[in-house]
């Protein structure tokens, strides 16, 4: 196995599981109409539809996902996801929220390198929580070879690529589920056509602190931000 990518095809089931790392998860996949449980409770499941009409039940509660639609979702010993085809990524010892949303749109809010555009999704709730992205690739793209801090777990949604590592060019196509290990040496190449990736990071070092959020930055108290009067801050 590479220690840079690997590439998989879409199965249902267990994909690839990585619960001995720093930041324990597992990939599975939804490809029939078999269910795939949810049912760890001491972990939060971040999916993707890549297509059909999927159905997560959450307390006997059917909610229908559209191919462009995610989700998390903390794990109940009666939930599961039926239908459709797409990924479901489980990070172990997380409490996340539920969330639904989408379907993803055209393209990225935020300008990520090289040309390429990022949309975060599910944002981390807390600094150091797990997110869950879409990045844009336009046409011709050549990406800066770089590496990530952890790993990096996706499914392609939307045209045609190549990854490049120092080993080897992986040819990704819609339907390709991915995982870049911590430290692995890639980029990404498009030609002619652009492509879309989902992308899952199991940790981050952006979002709010206890000390330094929008309700405590904007509560103000004789024109002074209650994030710099620890007196009054909750305990």
């Amino acid at each position: 196995m590479s220690k840079h990518f690997t590439g998989h095809k879409l199965s249902h089931g267990l994909i690839y599981d990585y619960s001995d790392n720093e930041f324990p998860s597992i990939l599975h996949g939804f490809t029939s109409e078999d269910q795939l449980l949810l049912e760890n409770e001491s972990s939060t499941y971040y999916g993707y539809v890549q297509s059909g009409v999927a159905y997560l039940y959450i307390k006997e509660v059917s909610y229908p996902l559209l191919p462009g639609m995610y989700f998390s979702v903390n794990g109940k010993s009666d939930a599961f996801i039926i239908g459709g085809c797409g990924i479901v990524v489980e990070r172990i010892e997380h409490s996340g929220v539920t969330i639904i949303g989408g379907p993803i749109e055209q393209s990225g809010r935020l300008k990520y390198i090289d040309g390429c555009t990022d949309s975060l999704l599910i944002p981390p709730v807390k600094m150091g929580d797990p997110c869950f992205n879409a990045l844009y690739f336009p046409k011709g793209i050549d990406q800066t070879m770089h590496t990530h801090p952890s790993m990096r777990v996706g499914i392609v949604t939307k045209g045609e690529g190549v990854c490049i590592t120092p080993d080897e060019k992986i040819q990704l196509k819609p339907g390709t589920v991915f995982i870049i290990h911590p430290e692995g040496e890639h980029k990404f190449r498009t030609i002619d056509k652009e492509m879309v990736v989902i992308a899952y990071h199991p940790d981050s070092d952006y979002g709010p602190v206890d000390q330094f959020h929008p309700m405590i930055n904007r509560t103000i108290v004789k024109g002074i931000s209650a994030n710099s009067l620890p007196e009054i801050q909750t305990k």
